[in-house]
């Protein structure tokens, strides 16, 4: 038997991420492999194509990975994405950030959900300082998710954690 395509997925990931590491210098694939586990583990979803793309989130964006490369080795919907995951570096920061949400808001509610996956290991890995960095993105993810019906879980995920993290 195969790998399936979440093992696929952690593996070219790994592979994808090998020299980068996370502000405190642990591997950066440990966040891609957390964003994917928050969507099960704390979410609840489990469809395939979904914790792929969670894993494979950052790739395009940050690595010597293009699209056609998630395309050939994953397919379409879990390039796609991926695809609506990843920002248009070449845009200025202001730009770009409106068109980050342009994109995730008319792509696909999955990509959305790995977002808030995203945003959610953020913050739970952040040090206090660091957490008003992601209130912003938070709060920018939370208002394009607001009418998505399957994500009212997920959102509400956030808002918890967001309220506990304003405790600490």
């Amino acid at each position: 038997m195969g790998k399936s395509l979440w093992q696929g997925a952690a593996a070219f990931a790994a592979n994808a991420h090998r020299n980068q590491t996370r502000y405190d210098k642990r591997p950066y694939v440990s966040h891609c492999v957390r964003v994917a586990m928050t969507i099960h583990l704390v979410f609840g979803f489990d469809d395939p194509a979904v914790l792929a793309g969670a894993l494979l989130h950052d790739t395009i964006e940050d690595c010597d990975v293009d699209y056609d490369d998630i395309l050939n080795a994953f397919g379409q919907e879990v390039a796609d994405y991926v695809a609506v995951m990843t920002k248009d570096m070449r845009l200025e920061q202001t730009i770009r950030e409106v068109s980050y949400d342009e994109q995730l808001a008319q792509g696909p509610w999955q990509g959305r959900l790995i977002k808030l996956a995203d945003v959610f290991d953020n913050f739970t890995d952040s040090v206090p300082k660091m957490r008003t960095n992601y209130i912003e993105k938070a709060n920018r993810i939370l208002a394009l998710t607001q009418n998505d019906r399957q994500l009212q879980g997920a959102r509400e995920c956030l808002l918890e954690l967001m309220h506990e993290m304003a405790k600490c």
